[in-house]
């Protein structure tokens, strides 16, 4: 089929400005850049991370720009490859639920690398997020809708990340256009079921399909050429039609818990049942989860490293019926081989339940029995995980998660001057903001 571009996705990226958002998109905006910082701290101690960066320092390293939690200066690459490979290390992102993963993650790498080469200013940096959300998303459905498959993060994150590096950059409509063609074509096919299945440092894909579209972006500004993406084709104008009209950025998740979003709501379901009636682990003497099938074929394997650990369903939900929470202290790898929480693996069940099949993937539902040592039998309501859309996650929300999440690793002190930084949307440039969230990493 022939048709003629039309540009309207390009046009939407290329001239959304920052002053012309509603409050509610600037405030997400806000929230998703405190969550994703959070996200990418505890990612530069990761051993993904670990390997992004030694891959940068021997190919990318030639360049003076910072990445968040590491000393070195790289390339524009390099610091999209450094910082692509921590964003999704420990799994606490954010997420979108019709496109069954995650979009924060997807392009920050690329789109953090590329704020910093232009040294653009935070308000900047935010509407940069902003445009990419809203493409990415859209892309995904459309993606997935085509390929009727579901392929996951890192395809999605190609085309997103193509969007908003080619904003930062200034990109013409044409150019533009076409990176975001190159990007679309190139995307990782990323497998997602495989890796829920058999996980390992593959997860998601988010580091190369970052690479891919911040690689797009540079190949369209040499003179490469790309025709078509999905969001031109007529059957996904629907999609397009309601760019600055309705925003998807609205429609994220929120992770409390630094593992597959699919075991979050055993996880809330377990904590709620020990807390009301004042439980400990060794009161536990079986637990019995009920959920939908995807979450039920998440690996129940006991972990030897931390990805293992994060895509599991067993772990996690033990983990948290130990310990009373699941950060970064439960899942880094130094934490695998607790015997009180691999004793409780093997106290778990797992089960399908119909009703709450039907539900997914609109919603990610589960409730769970457990039968205490003492003869009792004590069910939950179904959870939901918290922090999901309907939640209206706002600056406190964030803010608890973020000193939560980060308390391991960053200093109250320090804590605060991050959050202050990012909290007030400001013509600070990008390479001030993350010289203050780097300090002495993490003082």
């Amino acid at each position: 089929m022939i048709f003629e571009t039309n540009y309207k996705l390009e046009d939407y990226i290329l001239n959304t400005d920052w002053e012309d958002l509603p409050s509610n998109v600037k405030n997400r905006a806000v929230v998703c850049a405190i969550d994703l910082t959070a996200a990418l701290i505890l990612g530069s101690m990761g051993v993904q991370r670990r390997v992004g960066l030694s891959l940068a320092q021997n190919i990318y390293r030639d360049g003076d720009l910072p990445i968040v939690g590491s000393g070195e200066k790289l390339s524009f690459i390099g610091a999209t490859v450094a910082m692509s490979h921590a964003a999704n290390s420990f799994d606490i992102d954010d997420g979108h639920n019709m496109i069954r993963g995650h979009p924060g993650t997807s392009f920050v790498g690329g789109v953090m690398a590329a704020s910093l080469k232009n040294d653009i200013s935070y308000k900047e940096y935010l509407t940069a997020l902003v445009v990419s959300y809203e493409s990415t998303i859209r892309w995904a459905l459309a993606m997935q809708d085509f390929y009727r498959f579901m392929h996951s993060t890192g395809a999605y994150g190609a085309f997103g990340t193509a969007a908003g590096v080619g904003k930062v950059f200034g990109l013409d409509r044409e150019t533009l256009n076409n990176a975001l063609s190159i990007a679309d074509f190139h995307a990782p096919m990323t497998p997602v079921m495989r890796a829920v299945e058999y996980p390992s440092m593959n997860k998601d894909g988010v580091p190369f399909g970052t690479m891919i579209g911040a690689m797009a972006v540079l190949e369209a500004m040499q003179g490469y050429k790309g025709k078509t993406h999905f969001l031109e084709m007529p059957e996904y104008q629907k999609l397009v039609d309601t760019l600055g009209m309705e925003y998807e950025i609205l429609n994220l998740y929120f992770k409390p818990f630094t593992c597959c979003r699919w075991a979050h709501q055993p996880i809330s379901a377990c904590l709620k049942l020990m807390k009301d009636h004042c439980l400990g682990p060794d009161d536990v003497e079986h637990v019995k989860v009920s959920t939908f099938v995807a979450a039920s074929r998440l690996s129940k394997m006991v972990p030897h490293t931390t990805d293992e650990a994060q895509y599991n369903i067993a772990y996690p939900v033990a983990a948290a019926l130990v310990h009373g929470d699941l950060g970064y202290m439960q899942i880094r790898d130094e934490s695998l081989k607790d015997e009180k929480v691999l004793s409780m693996m093997d106290k778990l069940e797992f089960t399908v339940d119909n009703e709450m099949e039907s539900q997914f993937p609109a919603k990610r539902l589960a409730w769970v029995e457990m039968k205490l040592k003492n003869g009792k039998v004590l069910k939950s309501e179904v959870f939901s995980a918290p922090g999901e859309a309907s939640d209206s996650v706002d600056h406190k929300w964030i803010v608890d998660k973020f000193i939560r999440i980060t308390e391991p690793l960053v200093s109250e002190d320090k804590q605060k001057r991050i959050i202050d930084e990012l909290s007030v949307p400001s013509e600070k440039s990008m390479r001030q903001i993350v010289g203050v969230i780097n300090g002495d990493c993490w003082i």
